[in-house]
């Protein structure tokens, strides 16, 4: 691996709050849940004024400009981890209530319509802290992200994510790095059954016997499994405590937020190969040095970085030269990954091919030889 960049400056109190203001974008997709379902139902003008933020979200990201500064390395971590805990928070109040608004208003209303646009994509983003939590360190902070995980129904990342995926990334073992061709669609059906079966296979490893059955009673010490039990368990609490549509609405929510999620383990790896036992190197994870996106999504978008070194926090993620980029930021290539899959696959193609990476980084060996 190539030395680490250099940070910028010193943490003076002016840098650390430049970088505290740019980051608190990270709350405006959920914010604007959370203000949707505390002051719900709505008269209909009242719920439609809740797409103009969304709109400016995209708009924003489109037109964001590059950012490549590094961040101080002495960053204090207290008032950015303080933006983890009030996200955390926001995240469990907005589901409940998001349950509770649902049962008031029913599916085939405009605040009902709204819900099913505002929340998935709230708990979509809701991943990525989730992510930036189960990361860290500190048992509590991975606890809370273990949680966020539960309510979209997908615990078992937290297992896959950090002991699988960190591990094999850019191998044939890893279910989360799309191959070289790949459509969407594709991954989405090969990666979802195969990371769980891979975190369930993590779990039983651990516990003794790769091979154990689901009735061993040693299974009964699975994260996974006691994952499982936990986020079914808040599902039927939901739906004892608002009924049906509450439980259906809960569903939807975490399957579109997973499935959010699975788009961008999609293109965040997408066409790049490691060989096994290699470290993992910037060029592993493509990046994007679009401004909004990084300090919108906490960070996320210094992939590359994150890969290299997984515990670091997000305020200290770092611009690699050497990472290949994205075409656009995060928002701009889900939508081009969903709704123009062939076009995606052009673009990101061409990428690779100039940057001698994926399948045309033999081909460059050859040529330089």
């Amino acid at each position: 691996m190539s030395s680490p960049p250099a940070a910028s400056s010193s943490a003076s109190w002016p840098v650390v709050t430049r970088h505290l203001l740019l980051h608190q974008l990270s709350f405006v997709s959920p914010g604007l849940a959370f203000l949707f379902v505390v002051t719900g139902p709505h008269v209909w003008w009242q719920g439609l004024l809740f797409l103009v933020p969304m709109v400016l979200f995209e708009i924003a990201d489109t037109y964001a400009p590059e950012e490549t500064r590094q961040p101080p390395e002495d960053m204090p971590r207290a008032p950015f981890d303080a933006m983890l805990y009030v996200l955390f928070a926001m995240q469990v109040v907005t589901v409940v209530l998001a349950a509770r608004l649902i049962s008031q208003v029913g599916f085939f209303s405009l605040d009902g319509l709204l819900l099913l646009l505002i929340v998935p994509g709230s708990s979509g983003f809701s991943i990525i802290t989730a992510h930036e939590l189960i990361h860290r360190r500190e048992a509590h902070f991975r606890m809370m992200g273990r949680i966020m995980m539960g309510l979209v129904m997908y615990e078992h990342f937290y297992t896959e994510h950090v002991r699988g995926h960190h591990l094999r990334v850019g191998t044939p073992e890893d279910p989360a790095t799309a191959r070289f061709g790949e459509s969407f669609g594709a991954f989405f059906r090969r990666t979802v059954p195969a990371q769980f079966s891979s975190a369930w296979r993590l779990e039983t490893k651990r516990l003794g016997d790769v091979d154990m059955g689901l009735f061993d009673r040693r299974i009964l010490g699975s994260r996974v499994l006691r994952g499982l039990v936990a986020e079914w368990a808040f599902a039927f609490v939901l739906f004892a405590a608002f009924g049906w549509q509450a439980f259906v609405f809960h569903l939807i929510q975490g399957v579109g937020a997973f499935a959010a999620l699975e788009v961008v383990n999609y293109f965040e790896h997408w066409g790049l190969a490691r060989t096994p036992g290699l470290r993992v190197q910037p060029v592993d994870s493509w990046d994007t040095t679009n401004k909004f996106t990084l300090y919108g999504l906490v960070g996320l978008s210094r992939h590359a970085d994150h890969h290299a070194f997984a515990s670091r926090p997000f305020q200290q993620l770092r611009h690699w030269e050497e990472s290949p980029k994205l075409p656009r930021g995060y928002p701009g290539m889900i939508r081009l990954a969903l709704f123009d899959n062939r076009g995606f696959r052009e673009q990101m193609t061409e990428a690779l091919r100039e940057a001698r990476l994926g399948p045309f980084r033999e081909e460059a060996s050859i040529q330089s030889a």
